[in-house]
Formats: structure tokens, C-alpha cells, sequence
């Protein structure tokens, strides 16, 4: 068990210092430290004997907190795999794509590019529907990601007059609602293009704030950082369902 215990903990950490390289523009990747710290923490406990002698009430106590940690991750995981194969519905009024990270030299971010290749999917076999591209300028980035999404559509052969551009957007909600701000009407039907995992939370998000015909698009991402993926997008969901967003 300890050995056991050890090599969770560390592959924990190595698969931090993986998703750290990425260079997103988040420092989520601390969690993954922190998890295989305390996976560490607990082989330790066991090989002297310090869990042993701790009370029965303590490990109970313990025992409870991991199994309705686990529950809840459970959970959250089945409610996003409910989306993760949207198609949306054809002929929609809009598009509404998500931003993510633009690299300094001005192409996007893998996850980026996914939803915009999604977008280019959908937006070739229905010709009437406009797209807005959503996404401000972060910390880490030479200009409002609007900008370079739209830059990439229309390299790929979108016309111009299709895109409408929404550059202040700092969260899903900004970008949900700063985009509602330039459609002819709340009962347009609406697309909501993202990765796979964050369908669910965004198109749940846009019924909310009052896009009742909103449907998600699910772009592709890269298996290897899911796990990450997922286990932030259950901490969103935790989240917007306290302050009411969902």
C-alpha cells in the first residue's frame, strides 16, 4: 500500500510539471503538486505508524470526506460526458465560440484551435449562420483572442460579414453575455462551441442568462491533458452552481 501510495503521488506531480509546460496562462497545475503531496503525506502516515495511532473518529472523518469528494467528481464527470459528443442542430441564427489562448506569436492554442476548427465544420455545411468570436486579451497574450479567432476564420475561408467580434470577455459568463449584447434577439437559436469537456457548463451557462435555444458544438481535446480538463471543469461546475450561474 505504501508503495503504492508513493508512485500515485509522484506520477501526481509529474503530470503537473506536464501540464505546466504547457504554459496555458493558469497555475492549475499546482493542484496536481498538491494532490500527490498529500498522496505522499499519507504513505509516510502509514509506514510510522502515524495513522495507526491517529482516533477512529479522525479516520472515519477522513474516510467520509474522500467518499463524498469522489462522489461529487463522479458525479460532475457524468454530467459533462452528457455533452461531450454535442453536434448542436442545424441552420442555427449564431455561433457563439469560446476563446482560449493566443500564443504570442498570434496562432491559437491548441484547445483554440479545436473549437475553431469545430466552428469551420458547422459553419461550411450551414451558410446562413453568422459566428461570433468570443475572447478578451489576457495577461499572457499580444491581443484580444477575438482578433486572432477571427484572423483564423477567415484564413479558412470565412467572409468577413459572417463574423461578428467580442474582444472584452474575461470568463464563460462575459462571453455568454457580451455576445448576447450583439445578436438581433435572446430567441436566436445559438451554438456554443467548445472543447468537449466544456459543453455541459457552457451551454447550461447560456440557458441561464436567458439563451433559451442554446445548443452545444463539442471541439476535440487532447486526451493526455482530460484528466486535468476534467478535474477543473467539476471545480467550475462547483463553482457557477454556488453563484447561481447554472
Amino acid at each position: 500500500m505504501v508503495v503504492a501510495l508513493v508512485l500515485l503521488g509522484l506520477i501526481n506531480i509529474c503530470y503537473g510539471v506536464s501540464v505546466m509546460l504547457l504554459n496555458s496562462g493558469t497555475g492549475f497545475f499546482v493542484v496536481w503538486y498538491a494532490i500527490g503531496a498529500a498522496w505522499l503525506g499519507l504513505a509516510v502516515a502509514l509506514h510510522t505508524g502515524l495513522w495507526a495511532s491517529l482516533p477512529a473518529l479522525v479516520k472515519r472523518i477522513a474516510a467520509v470526506l474522500f467518499v463524498g469528494v469522489l462522489a461529487a467528481l463522479v458525479l460532475s464527470w457524468g454530467l459533462i460526458a452528457t455533452e461531450f459528443k454535442a453536434q448542436g442542430e442545424d441552420d442555427l441564427d449564431y455561433l457563439i465560440v469560446l476563446g482560449a489562448q493566443i500564443y504570442n506569436d498570434g496562432s491559437p492554442s491548441p484547445s483554440l484551435r479545436y473549437r475553431l476548427d469545430a466552428a469551420l465544420a458547422y459553419l461550411e455545411q450551414n451558410p446562413d449562420t453568422r459566428v461570433i468570436v468570443s475572447g478578451g486579451k489576457g495577461p499572457n497574450e499580444p491581443y484580444a483572442e477575438a482578433r486572432g479567432m477571427a484572423a483564423y476564420l477567415m484564413n479558412h475561408g470565412v467572409a468577413r460579414e459572417r463574423i461578428l467580434l467580442e474582444s472584452r470577455s474575461e470568463s464563460t459568463l462575459q462571453n455568454i453575455t457580451f455576445s448576447m449584447a450583439l445578436m438581433d434577439s435572446r430567441e436566436s437559436s445559438v451554438g456554443i462551441v467548445t472543447n468537449d469537456f466544456h459543453v455541459y457548463r457552457a451551454v447550461h451557462i447560456a440557458r441561464k442568462a436567458g439563451l433559451a435555444h442554446a445548443c452545444g458544438i463539442a471541439g476535440y481535446s487532447t486526451p493526455l491533458y482530460l484528466p486535468n480538463n476534467l478535474l477543473r471543469e467539476s471545480l467550475g461546475l462547483a463553482k457557477d452552481f454556488a453563484v447561481g450561474n447554472i
